[in-house]
């Protein structure tokens, strides 16, 4: 018991105790979920260009420079350009950090039913599916599950029968 301007504080320490193992366990769990979704998203971006894939010229409409550190040396560049597919023209971000410039064209890779899923030729050639984007999220769970069954079990253990 504390005294605070007058007034006395009790906290229970294993209530707070649960709130903060339980909170844990919820964040274990959501970016386990947002990792497996975010793998199964780069896998099927992978097979979509490898299946789906079409050759476009983009054309370089400008690049900025993109600064490291503590902003006095330079990251590489961001490049944005423009494509034709399918009869219609988008305006995407070049993948690299290469400096191209304004005006060049390049290969890029692009599919039609995802117009802003655009790749490299070689970035394509080198990407393929992989289950080792789930390994992270796998050994996440697994922890997760083990934690939730051994509190589960302390529980049952506490709490008399009958």
């Amino acid at each position: 018991m504390m005294t605070l301007r007058g007034a006395g504080v009790e906290v229970d320490v294993r209530k707070v105790g649960r709130v903060l193992v339980v909170g844990c366990l919820v964040a274990l769990a959501v970016v386990s979920t947002i990792l497996f979704v975010a793998g199964a998203r780069k896998n099927s971006q992978i097979a979509q260009l490898h299946e789906h894939g079409v050759v476009v010229e983009v054309t370089v409409t400008r690049c900025l420079g993109l600064l490291g550190g503590s902003g006095s040396n330079a990251a590489g560049y961001a490049c944005n350009g423009t494509y034709a597919l399918d009869g219609h023209r988008y305006s995407e971000a070049i993948p690299g950090d290469a400096l191209l410039a304004p005006g060049s064209t390049i290969r890029g890779v692009a599919v039609a039913g995802d117009p802003g899923l655009l790749s490299t030729p070689a970035a394509v050639a080198a990407q393929h599916t992989s289950w080792n984007v789930f390994a992270v999220p796998a050994v996440l769970s697994g922890v997760l599950a083990v934690s939730a069954g051994s509190l589960l079990l302390v529980r049952l253990r506490r709490r008399p029968l009958g």
